[in-house]
This record gives C-alpha cells, structure tokens and sequence, in this order.
C-alpha cells in the first residue's frame, strides 16, 4: 500500500477482496492476458479504489460485460522522448492513453539541453496526477559531447539532487550516451554513474562490442536501445543488458531483433517507441501498434503484451505495475482479437477512460530558448571550395545511424553549393542558446530536396537551428522565421514560407491541442512534398532531427562543425583527391 493511502482506503479494498463490499468496478466475462502466470484464462476482475482486488464475482456499482474480449494489462513505454513528440505531456498523455499506454518513462534531456533544470522541472510540474503515469530519468550526458553548443550543462551533482528530490518520479539515470568517456573512464562521466548507484542506470552504446562493452556494462548501465542488428543485440544480452527494441517513426530495429527472442529470454527485452511522431502517434497508435507488429512476426500474443507491461515495470522497479493481478495497479484494455488488437476499452487506476480529465497542470511556459549571435546573411550560409571532393552525410532510410559520402563537389563561382540532381542539399546549424555566433555547414543527401529550403529548432540533441536547401536565400529564410517566431518547423520556396509549425516550448513542443498539431503537421507535409521528389523521407524533419547528433555515427554536423563519431573527433568538410 502506497504510504499516501489511508487504512481506511487498505480496509475498503481488503473487504472488497473477501467480497464483504461492493467492488467499484466488476469486469465479467474475461479472457485475462496473465503476464504473471504465462496463460491466457478466464475470470472476472473486481477494482475497488484503484486497484485490481480479485478474480470472482461480486457486487459492483458499474459491471462490465467483456462479452468473452480479451483483458490486457496497460501499457508501459520504458524509453521515451515527450519532447519528440512535439506535444505537451498533457497533450501527449491524451493522445496515447486511447492506445492502451498507461505509463511512460521518460527522458527529458532534449528539453534540458535547452533550459537545463528548469525544463527537467516543467516536465514534472505538467505531468503531474495525469491518468497516464508519467515517470522520467535524469538525462546523464547534458552536453552529450562538448562537439556541439547546448543550453545547459549538468552535472553529478545535479544527479544527486534531483534523485533525492524527487525518488517516486525520477527512477534512475538516463541514457548514457558518452559511452567512449565511460570506457575511457571519464571522471564526469563516473561521478554521475555514482550519484546514481542503487538506482535504474539506462545504456545508450550504438555498436559497441569485446572488451570496450565489457568495460561500459562494468560500468552500471543496464539496458540498451540502440542495436541495429542481431548480433550486436546478441552480445549485449549475454552480457546482461535489458534489450530495449526501438521500433519509432524514424528508428525501426523491430523486424531485425525480434528473432532474437525466445521463451528463454523474452523477460530481458521491451518494446520501446523512443522517439514518436504525433501522426504516426494518432494514426498508428503507440505500444499497441509495436505488440501487434511483433505478434505478426510470429512472436506470441502473451509474450509480446509482457514486453510491453510486466517486462519494463520489472526493469524499472515499477512495484504492482505491468499486470492484472491483486494488488496491482487496475489498469487494463479489452481488446477484440490478438492480431489487430483493436481496442474496445481502456481502463487508467480502475476508472474508465471516458471519465478521466487529461488537465494541463503547468502554471507557466518556460521561457522562448532562440538567442542567435550575430547577423545572419546569406553570406554567412557561403561555403568556399577547398577541394575537389566533399564529405556528404547520407541519411539511412529507416535509422537515425548516418553514411558518410564522398562525393565530388558542385562547385559555382568558387563555392561548393547544393545539388539538387544528385540529392546533395547544403545543411546548416546555428547555435541557437547562447549567442555564439557558431554556425556549421556542410552538405547532406537523402532528403531528397529539388528546391526551397527546410529548417527546425528540433534538432538533437542540443537542439540548435538545423536548415536544409537548395538555395542560400530560402535558407535564410527559413532560418529567420523560426528566429522570430520562438521555433518549429518552417517550409520555404522561392521567397515564400509554405507553411510553419510553432513550437513555442523551448523551441521543441506546442502548447496547442493535438488537432491543432495535426493540423499544422498536415500542412508542412504537403509543403515539404512540394520541394521534394517523390520518394522523399516519411518523416524528413524527424530525420533531419537527427543529423546533428554527434552520438549516433557515423557522420553529423554541429554547429562547431562536422563530426566523425566513429573516430570522435571533428573532420574537414572537404577531402584530397
């Protein structure tokens, strides 16, 4: 019983279990998915004050016929971005609780690489007694490398404080992404893994292997999201890692690494969305969408719906959550059939959905987070020739993982410039927080740009203003609007703003309803397939998002330049014959 709760709420519940009172609510006629048990059997379920108390039937003030349905527990995301989503945690919390999401742990580094322990705070106060639980971990790598400029810096210290502070929201460590400095023994690096011992310590170590992994998981951190391919995800579960399966709108390692899973080891792995995009979100769905993808490719209903409840709450220390069983939390969907798991029902803490208030309880906006140094021309955005062949980041349709290209440069007038007929667009980061000056440029392909010019504030993960183009002057279009406008996402060709989302949270999240996101998000999609051909990226500014994180290889661009993540050190954007 949680310390909050009274005897009197222990007693209600304990005369409800011996059927002494009536239970709240009474679902008859289960099939009950027991993540707990292994099986699939039928019962009745009695809640009373929030909590699943038994299996047999009794008087209820609300009975529901689940008319044979199949009963699953709620859903549980153990590794996401809110921030990503472009929504609220409100907004985001409505829109995934229709899915069958329950909770979520959350890591809020994209909003602290802005504002730093205030934007940590603003998540916390906004999600707070939401129906969907909201559960963060303290980002770990604030800067994630000093190889670009963020807004904030963290330190162990910080660590220590807000575990302290807030021990029932903030469940451990967050993603730790320098992984070469933990190898290499980092002493930031290893008094943040201090201040967090005892706690969950979350991985992030995309193709590490041998002895340099052996050193990494000596280290603390126990799970890992970011395999590509199964024997890399192999290694690591030998190793002990909780293998995270990242199936996002741009990060899909679903198909890849689910043959990895057996009956064996299945209590070793979770479905994760990390990174989500509101349409996919309110097209698609959210975990529910991952359990059906993993139960089309063969894995059983059981052991899909565990990775997605009982699995994440085990890892994350989540006490009587992730089942359907007494004593545990009551939350739980009924759905039709185990191949479309369409869902009929969803109940949060034993209250039907449709009764919940999903209330925005953040009192202030955190402050606009656009200081750009210097005056920006198109000038500015000029990159003089210095060879005859170029380094061009390639995107990786389906990854957030990038190519580098070499290519020979489009040069004009002594300035290297966007190809458009070879899929080279010019690519620019400007830093966006402390009025630098930095900015960055270099050249990217994939994005498959035939003219105008695309920029966003979204951009990890220290977020500065990343711009796509084909011409210098839509460039500084681009970029001048999200300028003004506090940040989003902004679509421009031939002098004219096609069309723009604002972003006015940190440069990163609406304050808007979800129609009003989609709405906004309908129309930069039909701009962006007006400057671009047909085969473009499904989701170009999530991918774009992702070309300037200096973690994930191989190549990227900051705004201190480009960045060879595999040799972690900065390299020349062009190269000798």
């Amino acid at each position: 019983m949680p310390e909050s709760e009274s005897l009197e709420v222990c007693r209600l519940r304990l005369a409800v279990a011996r059927g002494d009172a009536p239970a709240d609510v009474l679902v008859k006629n289960a099939r009950v998915l027991n993540v707990l048990s292994g099986e699939i059997h039928e019962a009745d379920v009695a809640v009373a004050a929030g909590l699943v108390v038994g299996f047999s039937g009794r008087d209820a003030r609300q009975v529901v016929d689940a008319g044979g349905r199949y009963l699953c527990p709620g859903f549980i995301d153990g590794h996401i971005h809110i921030e990503s989503t472009l929504l609220s945690p409100p907004v985001f919390a409505q829109a995934v609780a229709p899915h069958g999401t329950c909770a979520v742990i959350s890591d809020p580094h994209e909003i602290a690489n802005v504002l730093g322990l205030s934007g940590i705070e603003y998540m916390l106060a906004c999600s707070r007694d939401l129906p969907v639980t909201c559960y963060f971990m303290m980002p770990s790598c604030v800067p994630a490398t000093t190889m670009a400029t963020s807004g904030a810096r963290l330190g162990a210290v910080d660590v220590g404080a807000m575990l302290a502070r807030y021990p029932d929201r903030i469940l451990g460590l967050a993603e730790v992404m320098n992984y070469p400095g933990v190898v290499a023994g980092d002493e930031d690096m290893l008094r943040k893994l201090r201040a967090a011992r005892g706690k969950v310590i979350d991985g992030h170590a995309p193709g590490l292997t041998g002895r340099a992994l052996d050193a990494y998981v000596t280290a603390g951190p126990g799970s890992d999201h970011e395999c590509t391919a199964l024997e890399e995800a192999r290694e690591k579960l030998r190793r002990g890692l909780h293998i995270m399966i990242r199936q996002g709108s741009t990060e899909q390692n679903l198909d890849t690494l689910i043959p990895l899973v057996t009956a064996e080891n299945a209590a070793q792995f979770s479905l994760v969305s990390d990174d989500r995009d509101p349409v996919d979100l309110s097209r698609e769905g959210h975990l529910n969408a991952l359990v059906r993808q993993a139960v089309s490719r063969g894995v059983p209903p059981l052991r899909a719906v565990a990775m997605a409840s009982i699995n994440p709450a085990r890892y994350f220390g989540l006490r009587r959550r992730g089942a359907v069983a007494p004593g545990y939390r009551a939350d739980f969907l009924l759905v039709d059939d185990l191949e479309s798991f369409a869902i009929s029902e969803v109940f949060l803490a034993g209250r039907s959905l449709n009764d919940w208030e999903f209330a925005d309880h953040s009192c202030l906006t955190p402050p606009r987070a656009m200081r750009v140094g210097g005056e920006l021309t198109e000038g500015s955005l000029a990159i003089p020739a210095k060879g005859a062949r170029c380094r061009v980041i390639g995107l990786v349709p389906g990854q957030i993982v990038t190519e580098e290209r070499l290519v020979d440069a489009s040069v004009r007038d002594g300035l290297a410039v966007a190809d458009p007929s070879r899929d080279i667009a010019k690519l620019a980061v400007i830093e966006r927080h402390k009025a630098t000056g930095n900015l960055g440029l270099g050249f990217v392909s994939g994005l498959k740009l035939t003219r105008g010019a695309v920029a966003g504030t979204v951009a990890h993960d220290a977020h500065n203003l990343i711009v796509a183009g084909v011409g210098d002057a839509d460039m500084l279009l681009a970029a001048r609007t999200l300028m003004v406008s506090g940040g989003g996402f902004a679509v421009v060709a031939d002098g004219k703003v096609l069309a723009q989302v604002r972003l006015p949270v940190a440069g990163l999240m609406s304050d808007a309803p979800l129609e009003v996101v989609m709405g906004q998000l309908s129309a930069l999609g039909a701009a962006y397939r007006q400057v671009s051909a047909a085969d473009a990226p499904a989701h170009p500014f999530m991918a774009m998002s992702f070309l300037s994180l200096e973690v994930i290889p191989t190549l990227k661009l900051t705004d201190q330049g480009l960045f060879d993540v595999t040799s972690f050190s900065r390299v020349g954007l062009f190269v000798e014959a």
